[in-house]
């Protein structure tokens, strides 16, 4: 896969996961039933902690992608910006105080992995693959 078909498809991602952390019936409380007041995350498809500003942030790397796909040069800064943004998010996911970035972006629980997992093939597109650019 070249890494402009990378930012295409992850830009198609992350805007896909933005968007439905906005759609009531694909969330769910946290465990427990309720929201703790000053915890404004609700947990996408059972599993992922998410909140508003948390999917705006989605948004935002999806449209990047979707740019980002049109020029090789583009593609590739896209993917080391991801990978590095996703590697801090993972960073902060583990530091008490900053798991859930004062309450407006929780990087904890499941997103941990997830964020590991989006930050290795980020890196792999934005600084070991070599494959030719398609045109």
């Amino acid at each position: 896969m070249s890494t402009r078909n990378f930012a295409l498809v992850f830009g198609i991602v992350f805007l896909v996961v933005g968007l439905a952390g906005f759609v009531p019936p694909l969330l769910q409380p946290p465990q427990g039933g309720a929201i703790a007041p000053g915890e404004p995350h609700m947990l996408l498809l059972g599993m992922f902690p998410i909140s508003p500003l948390h999917n705006l942030v989605h948004i935002g790397f999806g449209a990047w992608g979707l740019v980002a796909s049109r020029a090789q040069a583009r593609a590739l800064l896209y993917a080391r910006g991801v990978a590095i943004a996703y590697a801090i998010f993972l960073v902060a996911g583990v530091m008490p105080g900053l798991d859930d970035m004062f309450g407006l972006l929780p990087l904890h629980g499941n997103n941990l992995w997830l964020h590991l997992l989006l930050a290795m093939v980020a890196a792999y597109f934005g600084w070991v693959n070599r494959s030719p650019a398609t045109r």
